[in-house]
């Protein structure tokens, strides 16, 4: 009988943000294991998880930083473009420390650009989403700045967003409780295909399409996550499950919200990470827990998987959900994930 695996522990990467943590990505396209990191410090990150080290750093001077993508060029050259608190979107190279400002949101009195994709897998490797408490959704091309491609106005401010490739599409979570999906199958047309209400009764923190984008995971601050099939964009015989909502990360009578969900690159399954400073892996097909890790210090507040998903990153960053209080350091950790913990029940 085989022995069991042992778990890996959560490493803490050197040279942290100082202040709290926004957001994280891995560079895709780079060749080695390359992760950004945006912080209220506003500062742009760049780490090499395999050496545990920091490779780049550069301040954006535009204040806190809110969101961040990532853009790889045909000479392999990689940019991370950020989403500040001012309503800036900014580029820098990570070869050059060179900076630009893209375009911003600034046209209202809440300007904060608080969400940021690439278009690279859908449209063209130039296209860049954006949306903010502005109310507005905009998509522009990297090559011309100043102004959008494409407005869309959005029914609420936009809190998460996502998108699905192999249908052109992006999903938003926006105040009001209201998700909504636009379809960009090109880089100069966009269009509000759906408005719904949430199945959650609370605020959404975050939403993510499944890997077939066939449906969405919504975690609200209600310590909830409800799966939602898109059955007014998806043929019929897509939709073979009813939607449904579970309770997560609370600790007896005392519920912490949902801060973010990220699916695993090849098993479809998904983690969830909250206030309360844990992470979850789910088989949302099945219903199923698979596992949970060790606890952290504190609240976290983003994750990212590598692109084999074999690495996760996780932002251990206090998201000041019970105020101004004394609180633990930000860290970045790397934890190494095991086949076994992530893959779904039916297929072990």
């Amino acid at each position: 009988m085989e022995a069991p695996e042992t778990a890996p522990e959560a490493i803490a990467l050197p040279d942290p943000p100082t202040d709290g943590i926004t957001s994280l990505r891995y560079l895709l396209g780079a060749p080695k294991s390359l992760l950004a990191s945006t912080s209220w410090d506003g500062s742009v990150r760049v780490h090499d998880t395999s050496e545990q080290r920091r490779v780049f750093s550069h301040a954006m001077e535009c204040g806190p930083l809110l969101s961040l993508t990532t853009i790889d060029s045909n000479d392999h050259r990689h940019s991370v473009v950020t989403g500040g608190m001012d309503g800036s979107i900014r580029s820098v190279d990570l070869e050059t420390s060179a900076a630009e400002i893209i375009g911003s949101h600034m046209e209202s009195e809440t300007p904060s650009c608080s969400c940021l994709l690439s278009l690279a897998d859908s449209s063209s490797p130039s296209l860049i989403a954006s949306a903010g408490w502005d109310q507005q959704f905009h998509i522009w091309d990297i090559r011309k700045k100043g102004k959008p491609a494409v407005t869309v106005a959005l029914p609420g401010k936009a809190y998460s967003m996502d998108l699905d490739p192999k249908h052109n599409r992006v999903a938003l979570a926006t105040s009001g409780r209201r998700t909504c999906f636009i379809d960009i199958r090109s880089g100069t047309e966009a269009e509000l295909v759906l408005d719904r209400e949430s199945t959650l009764k609370y605020q959404m923190r975050c939403i993510r399409f499944f890997p077939e984008g066939d449906g969405i995971a919504v975690g609200s601050v209600e310590g909830r996550v409800a799966v939602e099939y898109l059955e007014e964009l998806v043929p019929k015989s897509n939709a073979k499950l009813s939607k449904y909502a579970f309770k997560c990360h609370r600790s007896g009578d005392v519920v912490y919200p949902v801060n973010c969900i990220e699916f695993h690159p090849r098993f479809g399954t998904f983690a969830t990470a909250g206030c309360d400073g844990c992470v979850a892996l789910w088989d949302g097909q099945n219903k199923k827990k698979l596992t949970t890790l060790p606890k952290l210090p504190t609240s976290i507040s983003a994750l990212a998987f590598n692109r084999d998903g074999q690495e996760l990153a996780i932002a251990s960053s206090y998201t000041f959900e019970d105020g101004e209080r004394e609180h633990p350091h930000d860290e970045i950790y790397i934890r190494k994930m095991l086949d076994s913990e992530c893959m779904p029940k039916t297929a072990k």
